[in-house]
């Protein structure tokens, strides 16, 4: 069955799409699995260890709200792997490579968010959640033996998102953009529902460009991914439909990620993080006894990175005695 779906992609896919058959292989050899093409694997691993599962009760960007329909990190995940599928489809991609890379992108992502990654940065500088969703899968999951995935996905995780080098593949591409699609849209989205924004606040070239709902404005941005991408080997929008993105995610920087409310969630957040390190650092034998063998420092930031919000709020009231 796995030559059946090997030779699919032969037969269908764009002679630019990354190859399950082709591929560069493992950090350690396997045999292969005689249904799943190796692609296919990596995806059926990333959904099924415990870092997935923790995105459900990982911050996306509002803090424990208040109400059952605010993005979380695992819902934020699953919009990036639809977007991504749909564009890598349209484009006769390799949608199980690029399932794979999305659904595993954001595993290292810190509890409380970005405020929870940048907390973590004034202890250590180097952290970057990207690089740590390639530790998680490479050495933290599965008791220290990490997942073995492909080269190709490991790949799309790391450089999905910061100053990494572009994607090598045109799935992992396909990500790097979708992520950013999938959380300007949502976050708007969710900024609207809480109170933070009205839609009349964003500005009005952008509203009657892009839609003023949600499912029109990744409309927009799909399509002019499409039409630019078809055949080339590098997947972008056109400059206009990128500039208005920006121009949309510069807007939510001011008005909802560095927004008063949310610099102080950040300070107390902070402030959480820093107890927590100091707690761990000096209390090693609390860390589990699964915990994958490092510096100190190291593993203490591997537990604090891996925690749910509502999992790091525990143990620091617990530590402050509340």
């Amino acid at each position: 069955m796995r030559e059946d779906w090997e030779q699919v992609e032969r037969d269908y896919l764009s002679p630019l799409a990354a190859k399950s058959y082709e591929t560069k292989g493992r950090l350690r050899q396997e045999e292969p699995c005689p249904i799943r093409t190796e692609f296919q694997r990596d995806r059926d691993r990333i959904l099924h260890c415990k870092a997935f599962r923790r995105l459900k009760h990982k911050t996306q960007v509002f803090i424990a709200p208040e109400g059952d329909h605010y993005r979380t990190r695992l819902t934020h995940t699953l919009e990036v792997a639809q977007i991504a599928r749909t564009i890598a489809r349209a484009l006769r991609l390799n949608e199980d490579l690029t399932e794979a890379i999305a659904l595993g992108h954001d595993l290292g992502h810190t509890p409380f968010g970005h405020s929870g990654e940048r907390a973590i940065q004034k202890i250590l500088p180097s952290f970057r959640h990207n690089k740590h969703s390639l530790r998680v899968v490479d050495v933290l999951e599965k008791d220290g033996q990490g997942l073995n995935l492909t080269w190709e996905v490991r790949d799309g995780i790391i450089s999905h998102s910061g100053e990494e080098h572009l994607p090598h593949t045109l799935e992992g591409q396909i990500v790097r953009i979708a992520d950013r699609i999938a959380y300007v849209n949502h976050d708007l989205d969710d900024a609207i529902r809480s109170g933070t924004l009205s839609a009349e606040d964003v500005p009005a070239h952008l509203r009657e460009k892009m839609g003023l709902s949600q499912g029109e404005r990744i409309n927009y941005m799909v399509l002019d991914i499409i039409a630019n991408s078809m055949g080339k080997e590098q997947v972008a929008m056109t400059p206009e439909a990128y500039d208005f993105m920006m121009e949309l995610r510069s807007f939510l920087f001011t008005r909802v990620y560095r927004n008063e409310a949310a610099l102080m969630e950040e300070a107390t957040v902070e402030r959480m993080i820093d107890r927590l390190y100091v707690y761990y650092l000096d209390h090693l034998g609390l860390l589990p006894h699964t915990a994958v063998q490092a510096q100190p420092y190291v593993m203490v930031l591997d537990y604090i990175a891996g925690m749910s919000d509502s999992f790091a709020l525990q143990k620091y009231n617990e530590i402050a005695g509340k």
